[in-house]
């Protein structure tokens, strides 16, 4: 009798504990074609900026106002999901991205682009801020790195085939009917979206009432503060390395970006499980070191030899940090505090890739494009050493 009782209350907690339920699979589903939508665009706006006419600096602008629109707007969203509900947050911004995205095949100057392009921000701070919480509500806290490793796959996926895709169809179609595609794309996410099962707005404690100026989590800061100075890399490497690669002669940027959303899901499948067991101690400064090194190779570059191994070293850094980050980011906040958790890791995120694509932009016209990766590599190291500071100042607190 007694082994009984013990089998079923085993299964209840291997029941509780499972990841790929229903309402994590559609927000994994969605969170893959609204990822497609936007990574169609990102090698393909630079080209689109080119063909309006705009220089580096311009490139530069456009990439970033993006990314400092989602930022301003991750703070609203993150207080919005814990007072207006998961539901409302997510499926405004996949609307907004849909119609702006949409939008582009209207445009005909490089105002009205910079206009829509701080609607998609806001769309695509709302929606990724959204989904990020989402998922942490739906996964079992003790497989939480594990899961956001799972969730990224999604993203991953989407990071392998649309740049390739987009580019490619820069070929044979339109800019207007690319533009179209990737707002298709959105609207399926939103479809997707609008039947998955969202937790409750909880009553928040009457302490939270009060604040009036609560745009972060500080539990959230010391790892969102890390992702910034390695977001900043993504900044020049997705702005400028289409150009930077075809102006030495190298042909297949699309392969680059394909091996590493390769390398980026290979590392998802046992990053996060390495968080849960040991910590971002065991993560951190191995995803570091191979980051590092992909932007060295990226400076040098004398060959498609050479952009390819970036890429895998670069997918396989990356896909190790970003998901212990995440999870190290919403585990210290209270349950009612991740929503504001999701917004500042993000806003870090979105922060580090706007400096990143606008100062690099201007380094690019001062000094070359290989300048980029060699400051890209400080920025990273420099992230290396705060994460030591961090761990010696939580150890000397503990003791």
């Amino acid at each position: 009798m007694s082994q009984s009782i013990a089998q079923e209350s085993s299964e209840k907690q291997l029941q509780s504990e499972k990841i790929w339920t229903r309402d994590f699979s559609l927000i994994v589903l969605s969170n893959f074609f609204i990822f497609l939508g936007f990574q169609m665009t990102l090698p393909t706006i630079p080209l689109f900026v080119a063909k309006l006419g705009g220089n580096d600096q311009l490139i530069g602008i456009v990439t970033g106002i993006f990314t400092f629109s989602a930022l301003l707007t991750r703070p609203f969203a993150g207080k919005f999901l814990e007072t207006k509900g998961r539901q409302f947050v997510y499926m405004l911004g996949l609307g907004i991205f849909v119609l702006s995205v949409g939008s582009y095949g209207l445009v005909h100057s490089l105002f009205f682009l910079f206009i829509m392009r701080m609607v998609q921000g806001s769309g695509w701070g709302f929606s990724t801020t959204a989904s990020g919480t989402i998922v942490t509500d739906l996964i079992p806290p003790k497989r939480r790195g594990e899961g956001m490793g799972y969730y990224g796959l999604s993203g991953n996926l989407a990071m392998a085939i649309g740049p390739t895709l987009g580019l490619a169809l820069t070929g044979v179609i339109s800019f207007p009917m690319l533009f179209m595609i990737c707002a298709i794309l959105g609207a399926v996410a939103f479809i997707l979206s609008s039947t998955i099962h969202y937790k409750k707005v909880e009553p928040l404690p009457t302490s939270e009432h009060s604040k009036k100026f609560d745009i972060f989590e500080k539990s959230a800061l010391p790892p969102s503060l890390l992702l910034f100075f390695i977001t900043t890399t993504f900044g020049g490497i997705a702005t400028f390395l289409p150009i930077y690669s075809l102006g030495k002669g190298i042909t297949g940027i699309h392969w680059y970006f394909l091996l590493y959303a390769c390398a980026l899901m290979i590392s998802r499948t046992f990053a996060g499980k390495i968080y849960d067991r040991k910590g971002h101690e065991a993560v951190f400064i191995p995803g570091a070191v191979l980051v590092i090194i992909a932007m060295i190779f990226l400076a040098w570059l004398p060959s498609s030899v050479t952009l390819y191994a970036a890429g895998v070293l670069y997918g396989l850094g990356f896909g190790t940090i970003q998901p212990a980050l995440q999870a190290w980011a919403v585990e210290k906040a209270a349950p009612h505090r991740r929503g504001m958790a999701n917004a500042t890791f993000f806003s870090f995120f979105d922060l580090g890739v706007g400096v990143g694509a606008i100062a690099f932009g201007q380094i690019a016209h001062w000094l070359g494009y290989s300048s980029i990766y060699i400051i890209s590599s400080i920025s990273v190291l420099f992230s290396i050493f705060l994460y030591i500071a961090i761990l010696l100042k939580n150890r000397n607190t503990a003791v």
